[in-house]
């Protein structure tokens, strides 16, 4: 294998990666991987390895890497206009565009796009936004935002709190106050094994409705979910769930957040989660597939009920003080709008809940009879496996055993397939690019399979 031992130690020196185990990296105790080329499914690094890539990158890469449509469409923005702010009133040709187009996908009740670069920084504003809305509506104390345990929403301050993972909170003295979590809707994890999916539903619903009463639904502003949890454990939703959660948030004036970077512009086989599940959202957070990550971009949609409350907040208090530098930068912008155009063209949402649907059910044919396979499950080109230690009792491996990242690791090193150990739990997660074909998800599951009988028999 060829070595480029100036790049390894550059990096090891220089570049402070995100989670990541840095002392082991400094140390030169974990691998590093400097990734070249890619095209469709497949990645090359830089000593000649062709890996597929059945995450997307992080779920982002959605129409699939090497698309010179959005790499042109970038370019001939560069040269045109790389840059210019959206501050008062300004836009870009791509910038409105976007917008346009976005609009025109989105469930009907939504209002404005307002642009920013990932989906932290999103639904940080999202946040602001929810705040200010209830200012202007004179009700300063209805502040508090409701996540779920196993949540992922970011890694900022308020974004990390309202993440419901131990290893975002841990040693960053977070959650912070304004935030609080309720049940995460996973019904293979549920404490009490007897109950029917129904049963479950119902007892996450009269969770929350618990929780609104302890805290007081005055004091609630919000509540934040992704359609299909993502990298608590690629878990959707069971039956009836959203139906009955925004029964209880409308019973109490709080608003409902979909945070749709993942499952936003196609990945359940739907061109949002929300349309997929019968969410009404207020605002909806999108990120990853709104360029497939071909340039930073992201966004908050915002609904006609709060766009009237945050206009009429402007009448009242001047200009709306939030802004990001590059905010609807014109190059992602410019992406975005070839990102969207070629998802059309490709017929790449159908192609992610068909070719998905033919993942997930191979999947469950090869390793769901597997003694230490809990749990096959997925939506769309969402899939993941959950490994359990006893699988009648439904008893989990100890944590330090890092059963996940094992088989993670042996998909790599036997057949060159790159899944997910999802955090806290043993769970492989695999989100595909769209494109992925039938044949080469026969590639992931029988990888899949092998990896498994080398680390479990």
């Amino acid at each position: 294998m060829l070595k480029n031992d100036q790049l390894d130690q550059w990096d090891r020196e220089n570049f402070f990666h995100p989670s990541t185990h840095l002392a082991q990296h400094a140390r030169g105790e974990s691998p590093n991987r400097v990734i070249q080329t890619a095209s469709g499914v497949f990645i090359e690094d830089r000593d000649g390895n062709e890996l597929l890539d059945a995450f997307a990158g992080l779920y982002c890469v959605n129409v699939g890497y090497g698309r010179q449509e959005i790499a042109e469409a970038i370019g001939e923005q560069a040269k045109e206009l790389a840059y210019y702010h959206s501050y008062v009133g300004h836009g870009t040709e791509a910038s409105i565009t976007l917008s346009k187009m976005i609009l025109d996908r989105a469930p009907k009740n939504m209002s404005k796009v307002y642009f920013g670069l990932g989906g932290s920084d999103a639904n940080e504003t999202n946040v602001k936004l929810i705040w200010y809305y209830n200012n202007i509506l004179g009700r300063p104390e209805k502040k508090k935002i409701i996540s779920r345990w196993r949540g992922y929403h970011g890694s900022g301050l308020v974004t990390g709190s309202l993440t419901g993972l131990e290893l975002f909170h841990k040693k960053f003295d977070l959650p912070v106050e304004q935030v609080i979590h309720t049940e995460a809707p996973y019904y293979y994890r549920r404490e009490d094994l007897d109950q029917s999916e129904e049963q479950f539903v119902a007892h996450c619903a009269a969770e929350l409705e618990a929780l609104i009463e302890r805290e007081g639904a005055d004091t609630i502003a919000a509540f934040i979910g992704e359609p299909a949890l993502g990298t608590g454990g690629i878990v959707p939703p069971p039956a009836g769930y959203w139906e009955a959660i925004q029964a209880v948030l409308k019973k109490h004036d709080i608003l409902l957040v979909a945070d749709e970077v993942v499952t936003g512009f196609g990945r359940l086989g739907s061109m949002f989660g929300s349309d997929h599940y019968g969410i009404e959202a207020d605002i909806i957070t999108i990120a990853k597939g709104l360029t497939s990550a071909y340039a930073p971009l992201s966004g908050s949609i915002v609904s006609n009920k709060v766009w009237k409350v945050l206009e009429q907040g402007t009448d009242d208090n001047g200009p709306i003080g939030h802004g990001w530098t590059y905010s609807a930068h014109p190059i992602g912008a410019a992406a975005g709008i070839a990102n969207l155009k070629l998802i059309d063209e490709l017929n790449l949402v159908q192609n992610a809940g068909e070719t998905g649907a033919y993942l997930n059910a191979a999947m469950a044919e090869a390793l769901s009879s597997h003694a230490h396979v809990g749990d096959v499950r997925g939506e769309g080109m969402l899939c993941a496996v959950e490994f359990v230690k006893d699988k009648n009792r439904r008893t989990f491996f100890d944590a330090a055993d890092k059963i996940g990242p094992l088989i993670s690791a042996k998909l790599l090193e036997q057949d060159k397939v790159i899944a997910r150990a999802m955090p806290q739990g043993d769970i492989l997660g695999f989100a595909p690019p769209f494109c992925l074909s039938r044949a080469e998800a026969d590639q992931v599951v029988a990888a899949t399979a092998r990896a498994v009988q080398t680390v479990l028999g």
